[in-house]
């Protein structure tokens, strides 16, 4: 999501291949945080911000479900002193915002091919994005993930589902892909297993473009939007191509105090004030909150719209950024969570 990390070594050419994992029937979650490199210049002047909300969002989801934070060797120590060794391991890779190049779907894993867009875009955003994305694809391969690859260009933080079939995406999709929205069901449905699809605009011009900063599932064909009462006709149009996409679905507006003067990085848009940014397990939703007089607002709405447990989380040291809570969470369940998990500890 954001440009490779100045420490990145050569990448590797060969593109990990391997089948789709059983759905599981184990609730328990494995959530994986990247922390900066010690030597990244982008993130540096972010990174006493980044550290402070992935150890408190780690703290939180430990609770739970299962939490390990991935650092470089210099950082393990520093880490290690605020959480349990056991939620951090040794691991470098080459970006902080894990949705977007690692794979979706924890109950039947898939990896697409990380778009340009989330390094700056252009021929040298293309070698930065696949560099990023084979440091991940390293990993998967010694730990011995299961998953399939999608050869269609897209970014985690662009496909929002409710894990029944239920699949929403931006339009970018269809330019990265050069493909017609029923060409992209056809393909989508075939690569991916999804079973109703609902192709939406984006709330930006240019940037990443992602789905996730507009529309969340919070159950089964029921989802969050962002309440864009300045802006009627991209509301009336976005709650059109979500009905056209998903039959019945439920549509819940919410509070949207966006802050867009928040922004660390002039190419990417801030996520200051987007609840929908949430990141939604099994069994709950963790979500962002501001600091602002808005959160008890959305956390009430929120928790009218779902039968999940709703845990806030501080989002307002990273928001800036374009991300938070989802952005950074990469999912998995299962025999992959247990292999991964087992192969940080081994190291």
């Amino acid at each position: 999501m954001r440009p490779l990390l100045s420490g990145a070594i050569a990448i590797m050419a060969t593109i990990l291949a391997s089948c789709t994992a059983p759905v599981e029937n184990d609730t328990r979650e494995l959530i994986v945080l990247i922390a900066p490199n010690s030597d990244d210049e982008y993130y540096a002047p972010m990174r006493e911000n980044i550290m402070k909300f992935q150890v408190n969002f780690a703290k939180t989801f430990a609770q739970h479900d299962d939490v390990i934070i991935l650092t470089d060797e210099a950082q393990f120590a520093e880490y290690s002193q605020v959480l349990d060794v056991k939620h951090v391991a040794i691991a470098t890779m080459a970006d902080i915002w894990a949705r977007d190049f690692g794979l979706v779907n924890p109950h039947a894993p898939r990896m697409f091919l990380y778009s340009s867009a989330g390094q700056g875009g252009g021929i040298n955003g293309e070698a930065e994005a696949y560099a990023v994305q084979e440091y991940l694809t390293e990993l998967t391969r010694s730990a011995n993930l299961k998953y399939e690859n999608v050869e269609l260009i897209n970014d985690g933080g662009n496909w929002v589902e409710d894990y029944v079939g239920n699949v929403v995406l931006s339009r970018k999709f269809l330019a990265d892909n050069q493909l017609t929205e029923s060409d992209a069901k056809a393909i989508l449905r075939t690569k991916t297993g999804a079973v109703n699809i609902a192709f939406i605009d984006a709330d930006e011009e240019g940037g990443l473009e992602h789905a996730d900063g507009v529309v969340s599932f919070v159950d089964e064909n029921s989802v969050i939007i962002n309440n864009y009462d300045e802006y009627p006709e991209f509301a009336e149009k976005l709650k059109r191509d979500l009905r056209a996409g998903l039959p019945n679905v439920k549509i819940t507006e919410i509070v949207m105090p966006y802050v867009g003067s928040q922004i660390y990085d002039s190419r990417f848009g801030s996520a200051c004030g987007l609840y929908t940014n949430a990141l939604v397990t099994q069994h709950r939703i963790y979500f962002p909150q501001f600091g602002i007089p808005e959160d008890a607002i959305a956390l009430a709405q929120i928790r009218a719209a779902t039968n999940r447990e709703v845990i806030p989380i501080d989002s307002a040291k990273v928001c800036e950024m374009g991300g938070g809570v989802r952005c950074m969470s990469w999912q998995l369940r299962g025999e992959n969570a247990t292999n991964l998990a087992a192969y940080l500890r081994q190291k």
